[in-house]
């Protein structure tokens, strides 16, 4: 059954799911065959797409198994792999690769404060790779949080600590700021302080993208109310991850909400956090069967979807 098979965290799972990806990514590309001409340039972006989207799935699981945010299985990896499924028509753009590699890097540092190694270089390089975002979207900002608090569960509060993140951010602005002032274009950095009026998260609503941020986030809060009883009930290192990835999806939340120009992509910030919470919901069920029916009717729901919106 699909449940004893997501128990396991072997290769041969993770190239499945790899191949399941490749399939529906296939499907997309062959689609827009049928409205636009073919031309070695498109299949050669394709080509880097899909190199994009095998770099992203490798941070994934790299922040998932370094940092030991779920027990060993896939669970996480199924359920990302699946979520991203339903957006990669949103995400065939490098913009929102380039946001999404850095926001993982930005992820990575985060979450590996649960080491006491390097405290500050990670606390810098958080710092810096949100500074980055900043630069390609403003409203990235809100994760800012995410970084103190990190630093306030980890009980690393110093005054270097809270300093570093900052330092960290204003490198890449003066970085940019240079490169604007040496061609002459200040006036650009002008728009990173400008937040242009929220559209209504309606918009959502012209697509299924509103039903898939509603199931993501319906089986999120059922996740966080069936493991968080016995997360929060000892005090080790996982108990102040959990509470991170609870605060990582209420931020990214916020961020999709506030960003003005939505299409749908941001929704891919929060699927990060979420798959590894729902994936924590399911190690908390103790009856196969039940994990079996979930894990299947998220399959079929997953299949239903990309081909009926």
């Amino acid at each position: 059954m699909l449940a004893n098979f997501l128990e396991k965290s072997k290769p041969i799972n993770f190239i499945s799911y790899l191949g399941l990806f490749f399939c529906f990514f296939l499907i997309t590309i062959f689609s827009s065959f049928f409205t636009d001409a073919f031309t070695w340039l498109s299949a050669l972006e394709n080509l880097s797409f899909l190199l994009l989207f095998l770099i992203v799935f490798f941070f994934f699981n790299f922040i998932i198994s370094k940092n030991k945010l779920t027990f060993d299985h896939s669970y996480a990896f199924f359920i990302y792999v699946l979520a991203t499924i339903l957006f990669i028509p949103k995400l065939l753009e490098l913009k929102t690769f380039i946001m999404l590699i850095i926001y993982l890097l930005f992820l990575r540092k985060i979450y590996s404060l649960r080491s006491p190694k390097k405290v500050i270089q990670k606390l810098f390089d958080s710092g810096f790779w949100l500074g980055v975002l900043f630069i390609l979207e403003p409203f990235t900002l809100v994760f800012i949080f995410l970084i103190y608090a990190a630093i306030l569960l980890r009980k690393k509060v110093s005054f270097h600590t809270l300093l570093t993140p900052i330092i960290g951010f204003i490198s890449p602005l003066i970085i940019y700021f240079a490169y604007l002032f040496w061609n002459d274009s200040m006036e650009e950095s002008h728009q990173l302080f400008i937040f242009n009026k929220i559209n209504n998260v309606l918009i959502y609503a012209k697509d299924s993208t509103i039903w898939i941020s509603g199931t993501i986030l319906l089986l999120t809060i059922c996740a966080i109310f069936l493991k968080s009883p016995k997360a929060l009930s000892v005090n080790n290192s996982f108990k102040k991850s959990w509470i991170l990835l609870i605060i990582n999806s209420i931020i990214a939340v916020v961020f999709a909400l506030l960003i003005p120009k939505k299409d749908g992509s941001e929704i891919i910030f929060l699927l990060v956090p979420t798959s590894i919470i729902i994936a924590n919901g399911f190690e908390v069920i103790e009856k196969m069967m039940v994990k079996n029916i979930l894990a299947v009717l998220l399959l079929i729901g997953t299949i239903l979807t990309f081909f009926l919106s």
